[in-house]
């Protein structure tokens, strides 16, 4: 599923506005951008929902350029890919919250 790229520039750089293939419109929190087998990857989360809702949760999305240039945000598909990255996401938050730990026990 590919979905236009909008960057509002009302939230700020880490605030997104997408809109997916049948005329909805997201808006996401780019939490992370992990690169994965000559990939890059986007881990976003849902701005405009609470964290209790069930529809809440990690969105990795894969950027490209369309054929006319513009840029877009793809879901990944494969699931062993999606494994990958999500797993080096995780591993990147466990091991930003160890060190921000590992700070706050130096002060």
């Amino acid at each position: 599923m590919a979905k236009d790229l909008d960057q509002d520039m009302d939230y700020g750089d880490s605030f997104i506005s997408i809109t997916d293939e049948e005329g909805n419109e997201f808006d996401l929190e780019l939490l992370d951008t992990v690169a994965y087998k000559d990939n890059f990857y986007m881990c976003f989360v849902p701005a405009d929902l609470d964290e209790n809702d069930d529809d809440y949760g990690l969105i990795i999305l894969r950027p490209y350029e369309d054929e006319n240039g513009d840029s877009m945000l793809a879901s990944v598909d494969d699931d062993d890919e999606l494994d990958a990255v999500y797993d080096l996401f995780m591993e990147r938050m466990m091991g930003d919250e160890e060190e921000a730990e590992a700070e706050e026990d130096e002060t």
